[in-house]
């Protein structure tokens, strides 16, 4: 008896191809969980500072900071930077080399090197005059979807004293990162050690982190409200100083205009912004910067000429 009903026979409906799941992301660098939030919050000023910046090649740049102030005495600071020719994002040179040395003599110096695909390692070192205070060496092996590094500090093998930091971070979901950080440090007569955990959660205009450990906790939450404002809130608490701080921050763009607006407003009573003003065609960008602290009856501002 024949099919009577057109129904197809057993086994020729297509077949749904299985669905593929894209990889899940590099989680990226311990260090720039809170980054998205703390670019919101305007830097520091106070005084007078002049900066001029000079490209001398695809490689080497160079930069003169002139800074006079009513707080401290006048300062000179070169700073120096080359770039090498391996690429592996806008904001990834490798090998870098970049130095910073003022008046005095002091030096803060930075070595980046990709040893491997994965590998990367960084050097740190900082003077002041013809003194070591700090010397740096740090380890990072990215993964498909996790990263982890090894942190050494000031090691002194005569001094039996180091200061060991170790990070991990792993993307559980394209949107949920999870993590910890573990400070060891030894000197004579003192050891110890910190435990940190980490959590970070992005969405398409927001994204929360959130740090709990033994010696704190910290949180933030940035906000892309549209294309010319954005928001961040902080909350850091510190167990061992006894000492909770909120902030808010706020960053405006005027893109018609050339300026960039940033303002903050935190628990210790104080308000600060600063103003960013480019002036095409000349490559001149002015800044104005006011802070004020009402609990301690404090005021500074500063005034800022970047060219080049």
């Amino acid at each position: 008896m024949g099919n009577t009903l057109g129904l197809a026979p057993m086994g020729t409906f297509p077949r749904r191809s299985p669905r593929r799941e894209e990889p899940l992301p590099n989680p990226g660098s311990f260090d720039e969980l809170h980054r998205l939030c703390k670019d919101v919050f305007p830097a520091q000023m106070e005084g007078v500072k002049l900066v001029v910046n000079k490209v001398l090649s695809s490689h080497f740049q160079v930069a003169h900071t002139v800074h006079m102030s009513a707080l401290a005495l006048p300062g000179y600071h070169l700073h120096a930077a080359y770039a090498g020719d391996w690429q592996l994002s806008p904001t990834e040179v490798f090998p870098t080399v970049v130095g910073d040395m003022d008046s005095s003599g002091s030096l803060n110096a930075q070595v980046l090197l990709l040893l491997a695909e994965r590998l990367r390692a960084k050097a740190v070192f900082q003077t002041q005059q013809a003194k070591f205070l700090t010397w740096q060496f740090d380890g990072e092996y990215r993964g498909d979807d996790y990263t982890a590094t090894l942190t050494l500090g000031n090691p002194d093998l005569i001094g039996e004293s180091v200061i060991m930091v170790a990070h991990f971070l792993q993307s559980l979901t394209h949107r949920l990162v999870l993590g910890g950080e573990l400070v060891y440090h030894r000197r004579p007569g003192e050891e110890g050690a910190i435990l940190t955990l980490a959590g970070k959660y992005s969405a398409v205009h927001w994204v929360a982190t959130l740090n709990v450990g033994s010696g704190g906790a910290h949180a933030s939450y940035y906000h892309r409200a549209n294309e010319q404002v954005q928001v961040g809130v902080e909350f850091e608490a510190n167990t061992r100083l006894q000492d909770t701080t909120f902030s808010f921050g706020y960053h405006l763009t005027l893109p018609q205009a050339n300026m960039v607006f940033r303002g903050l407003v935190d628990s210790n009573w104080c308000v600060g912004a600063v103003l960013e003003k480019k002036m095409p065609p000349l490559p001149v960008t002015l800044a104005l910067g006011a802070f004020l602290n009402h609990w301690r009856n404090r005021f500074h501002c500063g005034f800022s000429i970047t060219v080049g």
